[in-house]
């Protein structure tokens, strides 16, 4: 499945393991594996107004607790399979519940819980206090500054004035490695393009450079809101496509809206060792 480009191993887990750190690299090889972002399972729920729960590993291996695109898939693989019936229904993520809006069958609004800015809710190490924008000094003599936010996984915010030229891998990589997000955090890279519209590249971890990334697009906006750069309802523009991202009140949960894309299904025969 894919939102936006951002691509998913979908695996129904209810009555299964979860995958080992292997199985997730082999899986997610795009050369020798079937290739995806990241890999979701789902699962029965967890609380009690829920239809289902997911869980989510990164290529890597390594567990992770939010994905803003991969909840819109969850959303759509439920419906189909006939534990939603809709408009209106509940899932639960490893970073808390969300509810979910079906407006189509592959649009998705998804409830995404309210941004987090506190360095000790993010987390975000070295500051004492919250700050709007982080100074901070990387190898190489590397220096920028950035925002931080928590989407229920951490985020790192730059501003930049063009998306083409912003050097996205060597700072996405130099800040996942600092001593500021251990153990890492995913790197968005954000263009003002109008009051109601921002561009956006994100390089998440475990991943590297994506097409898309829902909980990005979240943070990208959040900040920006918060520090009066953008209007409170936005268009994020990702190299995969649109996300169009609501934060109404700072009392309110974010909204984000989107797309989520059934692609194929198959059986997947893992040659242990390769």
């Amino acid at each position: 499945m894919h939102g936006a480009g951002n691509d998913f191993v979908v695996l129904d887990l209810r009555h299964g393991q979860d995958p080992s750190p292997g199985l997730c690299r082999a899986l997610a090889d795009r050369h020798a594996g079937v290739g995806c972002d990241l890999i979701l399972g789902v699962k029965a729920p967890r609380s009690a107004q829920a239809v289902a729960s997911f869980e989510i590993w990164t290529a890597d291996g390594s567990p992770s607790r939010q994905c803003g695109n991969g909840a819109r898939c969850i959303a759509a693989w439920v419906l189909r399979a006939g534990l939603a019936r809709g408009p209106r229904f509940t899932i639960d993520s490893p970073a808390g519940t969300h509810g979910v809006d079906v407006l189509t069958s592959q649009l998705f609004s998804i409830m995404m819980g309210q941004p987090q800015f506190t360095p000790e809710q993010i987390p975000v190490f070295g500051f004492d206090n919250e700050q709007s924008l982080y100074d901070a000094d990387l190898d190489d003599g590397l220096h920028l500054e950035f925002s931080a936010v928590s989407m229920g996984n951490p985020h790192a915010v730059i501003e930049v004035e063009s998306l083409a030229t912003a050097p996205v891998s060597q700072v996405g990589r130099a800040l996942q490695s600092s001593r500021y997000f251990p153990p890492t955090v995913n790197v968005g890279f954000a263009e003002i393009i109008a009051r109601d519209h921002i561009g956006l590249r994100v390089y998440e971890y475990g991943a590297g450079e994506t097409l898309a990334c829902g909980s990005g697009a979240c943070a990208a906006a959040a900040v920006l809101m918060r520090r009066g750069r953008i209007d409170r309802k936005v268009t994020v523009t990702l190299p995969g496509g649109n996300l169009d991202i609501d934060w109404s009140d700072v009392a309110n949960e974010m909204v984000m809206t989107g797309p989520a894309e059934f692609v194929y299904e198959g059986q997947f025969l893992h040659v242990s060792g390769r």
